[in-house]
C-alpha cells in the first residue's frame, strides 16, 4: 500500500502548487493519477480479502458453465485502454474447438485479468501479448505469452509464493504486493487445474493455465 499512498501523496501536493494549479491539463493529469492509485488500492484490499478466504475454505466458488473464450476476451477489456495508451497489442488465437467448462466466472475472470496485468507491467515499452489455446485431452490450455523482461529460473521456482516479489534488475519500479500470482494458482487449483510458467530472462514470460472441460 504503501507505493499507491505516496503517489496520491505527492500528486495532492503538485496540484496545490500554485505554478500548477492555474495548469488544468496538469491538475487533470494528477487527479486521474490520484483516482488511478485509489483504484489499486481498492484491488489490493479485494485480493488481500481474497487470500484470506482461500486459506479459511470460506471462499464461495459458484460453479457456473462458461465459455473460456468469451471470458478471455472480457478480461481483455479490463485492461485494453491500458494496453492502448502504451501502444501495444493483445492478440487472440484461439485454437481449441471445445471451450466450455464449469467454474466460478468472478473468479477466473480477476485470474485471467491478473495474469494480462501481470504481463503489461513487466512489459518495458509497448506490451505485445498474445493468447493461444488449444484442447488436449480432456482439458482446454490456455496460453498467454508476452515479451516483456521476463525471469530467471530461480524467479520461475518463487513466483506463485504468497508476497513474493523479485526485488533486482528491471522491475524495481514495478508496482506491485506480490499478492496476484498466489491468488491466480489458488483460483485454478480450486477448478481442478493447473498453471505453469516458461520464462527466459530478457526474453518474455508463458504462463499455461489447464482446466478440464465439461
Amino acid at each position: 500500500f504503501k507505493t499507491p499512498i505516496a503517489t496520491i501523496d505527492l500528486a495532492v501536493d503538485s496540484i496545490k502548487n500554485p505554478k500548477i494549479i492555474g495548469d488544468t491539463e496538469k491538475v487533470i493529469r494528477y487527479a486521474n493519477m490520484i483516482k488511478q492509485e485509489n483504484k489499486r488500492m481498492h484491488a489490493q484490499v479485494e485480493n488481500v480479502l481474497q487470500i484470506s478466504k482461500l486459506e479459511k475454505n470460506q471462499l464461495d466458488l459458484t460453479m457456473d458453465v462458461i465459455d473460456v473464450h468469451e471470458l478471455i476476451e472480457e478480461a481483455i477489456i479490463h485492461v485494453e485502454l491500458i494496453i492502448a495508451d502504451r501502444k501495444g497489442y493483445v492478440n487472440n488465437h484461439f485454437e481449441a474447438s471445445l471451450s466450455e467448462i464449469m467454474g466460478s466466472q468472478f473468479h477466473l475472470l480477476n485470474v485471467f485479468t491478473n495474469i494480462l496485468d501481470n504481463a503489461i507491467k513487466y512489459s518495458e515499452g509497448e506490451p505485445k501479448i498474445d493468447i493461444y489455446t488449444e484442447n488436449a485431452g480432456n482439458n482446454i490450455l490456455i496460453k498467454i505469452v508476452d515479451q516483456g523482461i521476463g525471469m530467471s529460473k530461480s524467479v520461475q521456482r518463487k513466483v506463485f509464493n504468497k508476497f513474493y516479489r523479485e526485488q533486482t534488475g528491471n522491475i524495481h519500479n514495478v508496482k506491485g504486493h506480490g499478492l496476484g500470482l498466489s491468488y491466480v494458482q489458488s483460483i485454478i487449483d480450486k477448478h481442478h487445474g493447473n498453471i505453469v510458467v516458461e520464462s527466459e530472462k530478457g526474453k518474455g514470460s508463458a504462463f499455461i493455465v489447464k482446466l478440464p472441460l465439461i
